[in-house]
């Protein structure tokens, strides 16, 4: 654990070291956020982002990009260095983990970059460049399932692991299809989320510190070693993500963060425990999804807007009000998770 902790400490001493000319950078390039009608995931307007957070316009965004440069460089730098945390599973002479584990990072952050760009450039692109919602939907589906096949069949995961009764149901080639729904709605989950300063980065070290406990007591090592790096990135990214934030996640940062958390949840065998240590990603998901089926069948709203920290903010909360409460959720929802894991 001490060689965990050091190597935490290591990303995040280089991570806040590259975080102020990174920022710098976006700035140059221009990746700030534009002042444009938003609209959910879903394709419905949500005036009141517009109301509460137009003074944002002009923030640098993609920020994610710093967090996935930074996790692969060192894990794959700590996997070669540190003894006792080489990678697992090895074919044909290739470290599986690791290609999977990066391969999430960086295929979900290049559909979320991709995104950012437009909206950062305000171009629109005709057809499947233009990366509509359902082509979205559908090249997610795809990478999902790929890394389902490569969970099942490199890996050779195939079980999920049902606790407090603490088997295993056996799922064979359908282990495949179960893995890329968890990697979807968890990517589109904490995607939705992303709306306030620090919300998300926050509520991403809760989870992810439970599952670096839980990889560490089944001796899963390689992983507890990449959520290690990945939890000193984001502690010195949300330095610069707390309100006023002088930087985003984007959807670049979102989607990855959100694909590598049920990918992580998928290694150890903890996919049950998911929707509990990230119980508020769940609930932010369903208020979007309940706001759109009551619009679309009934003309009705649900909240005042959605997802639900929108509703909270129309209702007079504070921004930071909000940011910490939720995270005070997650808290709580980490630690339920966790005891039922362990149970």
């Amino acid at each position: 654990m001490t060689k965990l902790l050091f190597i935490l400490l290591v990303s995040f001493t280089v991570t806040l070291i590259a975080a102020i000319p990174f920022i710098n950078l976006l700035y140059k390039l221009k990746f700030q956020r534009q002042r444009e009608a938003q609209k959910d995931i879903f394709g419905y307007f949500t005036s009141i982002v517009n109301r509460l957070h137009g003074w944002k316009v002009g923030t640098p965004n993609a920020g994610g990009i710093l967090i996935i440069v930074t996790t692969i460089i060192l894990s794959a730098i700590f996997y070669k260095a540190v003894p006792g945390y080489e990678i697992r599973t090895k074919a044909w002479g290739i470290n599986w983990s690791a290609v999977i584990l990066y391969l999430t990072l960086v295929c979900f952050g290049l559909i979320g970059l991709y995104d950012d760009i437009r909206k950062f450039y305000s171009f629109k692109l005709a057809g499947v460049w233009g990366l509509r919602i359902r082509y979205k939907i559908f090249l997610q589906m795809v990478l999902a399932l790929f890394i389902g096949y490569l969970l099942y069949s490199k890996i050779g995961l195939s079980s999920i692991n049902v606790p407090i009764l603490d088997f295993d149901i056996q799922l064979g080639v359908w282990y495949i299809l179960w893995s890329a729904v968890v990697i979807f709605a968890t990517t589109n989950a904490v995607n939705i989320t992303d709306g306030l300063d620090g919300l998300v980065t926050g509520l991403m070290l809760f989870s992810l510190t439970t599952f670096w406990y839980l990889a560490s007591q089944i001796n899963v090592l390689d992983v507890a070693l990449f959520i290690s790096v990945i939890t000193g990135s984001l502690l010195a990214f949300l330095y610069f993500n707390i309100y006023p934030a002088r930087v985003w996640l984007g959807d670049t940062g979102a989607l990855s963060l959100g694909a590598i958390l049920a990918v992580i949840a998928l290694m150890i065998n903890s996919s049950l425990i998911l929707p509990l240590v990230g119980f508020v990603f769940v609930l932010e998901a369903a208020s979007s999804l309940g706001q759109m089926f009551s619009k679309g069948f009934f003309k009705k709203r649900v909240f005042i807007a959605a997802p639900l920290h929108h509703h909270f903010e129309a209702k007079g909360w504070d921004e930071t009000k909000v940011t910490m409460r939720f995270w005070l959720a997650g808290a709580i929802a980490s630690f339920v998770g966790l005891f039922i894991a362990l149970l």
